[in-house]
Parts: C-alpha cells; structure tokens; sequence
C-alpha cells in the first residue's frame, strides 16, 4: 500500500489536473488549494516542458502561459510551489512531467526532493516500462511511485505494465492527445478488466473527462476518473478568480465519481 493506492481505499477518487505557473506561482497554489478543498483525492500537477506529446491544445496553451509568466522557470521553482502548497494542505500530489526534465535535474535530486514535498508519484507520458530502469531504483528509494498509462491499443503489454505498476494505473480513454471529448473508447470496461486479473493496483480513467455524467460512467468502470483540460480551461477562463470555480467544479465532478459504490 503505497500514498497514493490508500486514496483511493473505500472510495471512488476524483483526481484533477493543473499545469505549474498558470497563470503563476501565487495562482498555481491558491488553484491547489480549492482543487483539495473541493474533495480531490489526488492533484495531477503538470510541469511545463516545450514538447509535451501526450498534451492536446488546452494544456499546451497552459504551459505557454506558464512560461511567458517565467520564460526560465527553473525546476526549483516548481518545488516552491509545492512547497508553498504543502504549508496549507496534505493531499496527494503527483507531478506529470516528461523524462527530460527529470533526467537534467537529476534521478535522485529529483525524487529526493518530491519525497521531502510529498510529491508521490510521477506521470511520464514519454517512458515506457521498458525504459524505467535508470529511473527506477531512484524513485524506489524516495518512495515515488511511477504511474504507468495503459492505452486501449497497449495490447499483449497490458497485463505486464499492470504487474509492474505501483500507486495507481491511468487507464487512457481513448487514442490522441488530451482534450475534452463526448465519446470513448468502447473497450474501457474490457480494458480495466484485463488490468483487474493481474493487479490490486487502483486504476483512473483520464483524457477527455469533462462532466459530471463522464466522470460517473467512467468511476463506474474503473477506481476514479482523471480531468485535466476542464480545470486547465478554468483557470484560463477566469485567472485569478479560478479557485472559487475549480472548488466549485471539484464539488460536482467528487459526487459524480461517489455515484458507483467501490468495488
């Protein structure tokens, strides 16, 4: 039982997602902060990088307000963010990021530094299991855990990516970048059913969720639903003012999740 897996025992977990500096370090806090105020189990927080493949139009807009409000915006700062969140709340925290950034700061550096924040785990869209050796044994060490994505055309690799996964498994809905969407992949249920044969490991659906009736038919299938370009386009939307409408947001989409009871 990992930091991570426990938020999701007895319950259904709701688990948004906002980018680091957007719109900047004060904001990126005080949006945190309403997102755990609001209900969510886990806060995806993702680090701006200038590549983000797995990152749809929504959250690449994000990281380039995050960087036009600090063109250099060094890792460090990122910590103090956390650090600065972590002076009013203990919810979970993962970072999605991708391998370069925690390749330059460095394996241990890095994983030592989000055990002291309680930063859990790490997504990183761009490191298969096949390529988590160097990182591995870091991150074992500091206790970090490395949330593995299942997509729905990761075929006969599905149940060893399952075997290998610690903290929770992110089931993605469908083929693409991340962004709203009205359909999904047909095979989600299947999906997570193949992943239930060889784990205990919770899995949470993501890309594309985006309303309360999304969020229960997806915590109906798996162990909690991922939203991340809704809260991004709230803080887009209304700058300053977000925390009062992601707190408000969360409210909903918790429930949402709450309808299905857990299995």
């Amino acid at each position: 039982m990992t930091k991570l897996t426990d938020a999701f025992k007895n319950k259904k977990a709701f688990i948004p997602f906002i980018a680091a500096n957007d719109p900047d370090f004060e904001g990126t806090v005080n949006n945190v902060v309403a997102l755990a105020k609001g209900g969510a189990d886990i806060v995806e927080i993702g680090i701006p990088f200038s590549d983000p493949i797995a990152d749809g139009p929504v959250i690449q807009a994000a990281d380039i307000r995050a960087l036009k409000a600090d063109p250099d915006l060094p890792m460090d700062t990122i910590f103090d963010i956390v650090k600065a969140i972590r002076q009013q709340t203990d919810v979970p925290l993962v970072f999605l990021t991708y391998l370069n950034i925690v390749f330059q700061y460095g394996y241990e550096a890095f994983t030592a530094r989000c055990e002291e924040l309680g930063i859990y785990g790490l997504v990183i869209p761009d490191m298969p299991l096949e390529e988590r050796g160097e990182l591995e044994p870091a991150a074992k060490k500091h206790n970090v855990d490395l949330i593995p994505l299942v997509t729905p055309v990761s075929g006969d690799r599905i149940e060893k990516i399952a075997k290998a996964a610690t903290g929770f498994i992110y089931v993605v809905s469908s083929l693409g970048v991340t962004g709203e969407r009205s359909e999904f992949a047909n095979d989600l249920s299947e999906l997570v059913t193949r992943i239930r044969k060889v784990t205990d490991v919770p899995t949470a659906i993501g890309f594309g969720i985006h309303t309360p009736e999304q969020a229960t038919e997806m915590a109906q299938i798996a162990d909690g639903a991922i939203v991340g370009s809704a809260c991004v386009n709230i803080v887009a939307e209304y700058g300053k003012q977000a925390p009062t409408k992601l707190l408000d947001y969360t409210k909903q989409m918790k429930k949402a999740v709450n309808a299905h009871p857990v299995r």
